[in-house]
């Protein structure tokens, strides 16, 4: 426990020194996170809520704890707040289809022995929990995706107020194909590092290559991973698209009232 109480300290002291008040809330955001999924979490058990309802309701909070919280009401965060609603709902419909016909919902047969001895008749639909998992694990990244181009996209606007919307559209483009590949691979690692036991224990498991590939938990974390890639590269256009608008009307209301 005093390791845990040590780390949190350091680093609540390093986001205060390096991001000021706003490294202050980025910290506090992480409990608040935190408690939203925990509450998220309780309510997917109960089987009479819908576990669909549960995610959208849970990432809209994450996010407007991770932009409003955080950055403050701007029209960066209103635009990428915008973008990261909309992407998540594409997203989770692309899910469902997804995962209701790759049938990666439940446990893999590696999993049998320890669940022997629990009842599996929770009255819990799998396959929407399955789908509510990955598009909470998406979530991070979408969000943080969109902020890295509206934000550009406002100081381009702001030194730039004459420029057009098709030509603030494409500078967002451009910002989104050089994070894309990176936010990507971001991803690829991140998942795969948590799961980097579970390919220790298919070694010692003996599976061959095509063992591995096929089974469910691999499955799982490599849909997980390509869902994902699918929400941050959506997130480039809309994200784009929206600010552009936005900023662009914005600048064209102020020249009318002037």
């Amino acid at each position: 426990m005093n390791v845990l109480v040590l780390l949190a300290f350091i680093l609540f002291i390093l986001m205060i020194l390096i991001g000021g008040k706003k490294g202050a809330r980025s910290f506090f955001a992480l409990f608040l996170n935190f408690g939203v999924l925990l509450f998220t979490i309780i309510f997917m058990t109960n089987p009479y809520i819908d576990p669909y309802i549960v995610t959208l309701i849970a990432c809209t909070v994450i996010s407007y704890i991770n932009l409003f919280f955080i950055n403050e009401v701007n029209s960066t965060t209103k635009t990428a707040f915008i973008s990261t609603i909309i992407t998540i709902v594409i997203v989770l419909f692309f899910i469902v289809i997804v995962t209701e016909n790759a049938m990666i919902q439940g446990f893999g047969e590696e999993e049998i022995e320890e669940l022997s001895v629990f009842s599996l008749y929770i009255g819990v639909d799998f396959v929407k929990i399955g789908a509510s998992v990955i598009i909470m694990s998406t979530i991070g990244a979408i969000i943080d995706t969109a902020m890295a181009i509206a934000s550009p996209m406002r100081e381009m606007h702001h030194h730039h107020p004459s420029i057009s919307k098709k030509e603030l559209f494409t500078f967002g483009l451009s910002i989104g194909r050089d994070i894309l590949g990176t936010s990507t691979n971001t991803l690829f690692f991140a998942f795969f590092g948590g799961y980097l036991a579970l390919l220790i224990w298919f070694k010692d498991l003996s599976y061959s290559v095509g063992e591995i590939v096929n089974s469910k938990i691999f499955s799982a974390e490599m849909i997980t991973i390509f869902c994902a890639g699918t929400g941050v590269a959506l997130i480039i256009p809309i994200t784009a698209l929206i600010t552009a608008y936005f900023l662009v009307k914005k600048g064209e209301n102020k020249e009318k009232a002037i």
